[in-house]
C-alpha cells in the first residue's frame, strides 16, 4: 500500500540553522577554488611576462582570460550564498526573538493566572475590619496604660493658692524651731557656778593657781 499510494516521510525538514551550516561549506569550497585559480593565475601572469609576443603568448593569454573568467563566476556565485546565508541568518536571529517574546508572553499569562488567583482570595473588607480592630485595641492599651501610670497621692482636685498656704506653714514652722533650738541653754551652763566643767583639764587649773601665788608675793 505504501508503494502504491506512498507515505508521509518521517525525515525532518531542515532548519534555518541546517540551511546556513550548507551555504558555508559552500563557501567555503568556493574559497578552495579560488585559491588555485588565483595561484594558477599568477603562474600565467609571471610567464607572460617573460614571453615576447607571438602566437605562443597569445594562446597562454587566452587560457588566463579563460580562468579569469571562471574566476569572477564563482566569485559572484560566493556573494550571492554569502547573502542568501546573511538573510537566513537575519530570519533565524527573527525567529528566535519571536521564540523569546513568546515565552516571555506565556510566562506573563501565567503569573497574571496565579496574580488573579492570590488577590481573588483576599477580602479588602475583611482586611479594613481587622485594621479597625487593631486601632481600637492600641487606643484601649494607651487608656489602660493612662490610667495605670495616674497618680493616687495628690488630688488633681487642689488649688494652687492651697498648696502656697502649705508650704508659708511649712517655713513658719521651720522658724520656730529654730528659735527653740537657739533659746535651750547648754548642760555644762546649768551646772552650779562652784563647779568646774568636766571637759577643763586639772593639772592647767593647778598651774594657773601658782602663777596667782608667785604674783601675789
Amino acid at each position: 500500500m505504501n508503494r502504491l499510494f506512498g507515505s508521509r516521510s518521517k525525515v525532518p525538514k531542515p532548519s534555518l540553522n541546517d540551511a546556513i551550516n550548507n551555504i558555508e561549506e559552500r563557501v567555503s569550497s568556493l574559497d578552495v577554488k579560488l585559491t588555485k585559480i588565483n595561484a594558477e593565475l599568477g603562474t600565467y601572469q609571471a610567464k607572460l611576462s617573460k614571453m615576447r609576443d607571438g602566437p605562443g603568448k597569445n594562446a597562454l593569454k587566452q587560457k588566463a582570460i579563460k580562468i579569469l573568467k571562471q574566476k569572477r563566476q564563482i566569485e559572484a556565485q560566493k556573494d550571492q550564498l554569502e547573502s542568501q546565508s546573511w538573510n537566513m541568518s537575519q530570519a533565524s536571529m527573527t525567529t528566535d526573538n519571536l521564540k523569546n517574546t513568546m515565552i516571555t508572553v506565556d510566562a506573563m499569562k501565567q503569573a497574571n493566572k496565579e496574580l488573579k488567583k492570590t488577590y481573588g482570595k483576599i477580602d479588602i473588607d475583611k482586611i479594613q475590619d481587622m485594621q479597625d480592630e487593631m486601632l481600637d485595641l492600641i487606643e484601649q492599651s494607651n487608656e489602660l496604660q493612662n490610667s495605670l501610670a495616674a497618680n493616687y497621692d495628690v488630688p488633681d482636685d487642689i488649688s494652687e493658692g492651697e498648696l502656697d498656704a502649705e508650704l508659708e506653714a511649712l517655713g513658719d514652722e521651720f522658724e520656730n524651731d529654730l528659735d527653740l533650738e537657739g533659746s535651750q541653754i547648754p548642760s555644762y551652763l546649768s551646772n552650779n557656778a562652784g563647779e568646774v566643767p568636766n571637759f577643763i583639764d586639772e593639772e592647767s587649773s593647778i598651774t594657773d593657781k601658782n602663777k596667782e601665788k608667785e604674783v601675789a608675793s
